[in-house]
């Protein structure tokens, strides 16, 4: 063994590197990009969740302290950070932004809620002075920060109090009932692993097929770039079918998912992301000669959509100044509606604008991959 080749080798490396600005750029970008991003992303809280409010209690007056509205201490103590409360008379009209996804839960007080709590602790008596609580549980970050805060809330008023809370939380889940993070997760992973395997075989594929000239052959014959487009659009289409499909069936087997709506309403939203995310690659694969170059764009794709798009924890949890650039990210919407399918059982009536976002998406993005083709054609 001679140290002398050895570290020859290793000088050529660094040579190769050195004259490779791309490569340069990914040493030095990538961990500078992951690190801000994995940062900003992590060190925020679930904030700003909708909730409605009707509060039917009317007060009541306390011997010798006056006059007291348990409810509206207990609500002035709920972290305005966490939850946006929003205030309603009629709990069915209430209910209704629950159902079409407005708002996150209801929270009702009853009548004589603050009567009935007196009451309660003179007599031992709590039965009448419950809380009820009407929420979307399919969202399990969101559901514990609601029930935490109003739980927090309730201590803080009645340590002020003097005595122990004889207040119940009624739970009344209207989506996502007895659901698990699992549940969360896989509609977020389906949406991410047809990202990730679309782009990356899209744009391993077109490089390899434009080094090697068989690019340059297809183009040659009566084929337009438009239909050799959409002829991969269709074919990462049926692949993701394929993988979503895959997907669904080990959580259904091994992790026991809940699956509430239409699976083919779920994957209808998959395969639109399939077209979305091919179209992608084949712009990117403009941007690269070879194909260890196009490899190198992985981290780049990769990291906002792990990140930014809701997969694996709630936009709500990203910190409120990045959240607009999640919207600007397909899987966003793929993921989103993927999920209210299966643990909500939405149908396409209630998830049409996440189709029509990655519709339009398609067609901007497969415009210009034709656009780019014949550009090269050119």
């Amino acid at each position: 063994m001679k140290f002398n080749r050895i570290f020859a080798v290793t000088k050529r490396i660094f040579t190769d590197i050195k004259n490779d600005k791309r490569t340069m750029g990914l040493i030095i970008l990538a961990p500078i990009l992951a690190m801000t991003v994995f940062g900003i992303a992590f060190s925020g809280d679930v904030e700003n969740i909708d909730v409605i409010v009707v509060n039917h209690d009317e007060g009541f007056t306390v011997h010798g302290e006056g006059f007291k509205s348990l409810s509206q201490d207990i609500l002035s103590n709920i972290d305005d950070k966490t939850i946006n409360i929003q205030y309603m008379d009629n709990e069915n009209q209430a209910l209704d932004k629950v159902e079409r996804g407005e708002v996150y839960a209801v929270i009702s007080f009853p009548p004589n809620f603050t009567k009935d709590v007196f009451s309660g602790v003179k007599n031992s008596n709590s039965s009448n002075s419950d809380i009820t609580v009407k929420a979307d549980e399919s969202i399990v970050n969101i559901k514990t920060a609601i029930y935490s805060s109003l739980t927090d809330a309730q201590k803080i008023t009645f340590d002020k109090e003097g005595f122990k809370s004889p207040v119940n939380i009624n739970e009344n889940p209207v989506y996502g009932k007895n659901a698990e993070f699992i549940d969360f997760f896989v509609p977020g992973i389906m949406s991410f692993v047809v990202y990730i395997l679309t782009i990356l075989l899209t744009l391993i594929s077109f490089v390899g097929e434009r080094v090697s000239g068989t690019l340059e052959r297809i183009l040659a014959t009566p084929l337009t770039e438009t239909e050799i487009i959409l002829g991969y659009g269709i074919a990462f289409s049926i692949i993701g079918i394929i993988q979503s499909a895959i997907l669904i069936i080990i959580g259904i087997l091994v992790f026991n998912i809940t699956i509430v709506g239409n699976v083919l309403i779920a994957i209808l939203g998959i395969s639109l992301l399939a077209i979305v995310c091919q179209s992608l690659g084949i712009l990117l694969s403009n941007l690269a000669d070879r194909v260890e170059q196009a490899i190198q764009f992985i981290p780049f794709v990769v990291l906002p959509a792990f990140l930014l798009s809701g997969i694996f924890w709630p936009i709500e949890a990203i910190p409120q100044w990045l959240r607009p650039l999640s919207y600007l990210i397909p899987p966003t919407y793929a993921a989103r509606a993927s999920r209210a399918v299966m643990i909500k059982g939405w149908g396409i009536d209630m998830i049409w604008m996440d189709l029509l976002a990655l519709t339009i998406f398609a067609f901007i993005f497969l415009t210009m991959s034709v656009y780019s083709l014949k550009t090269k054609k050119g």
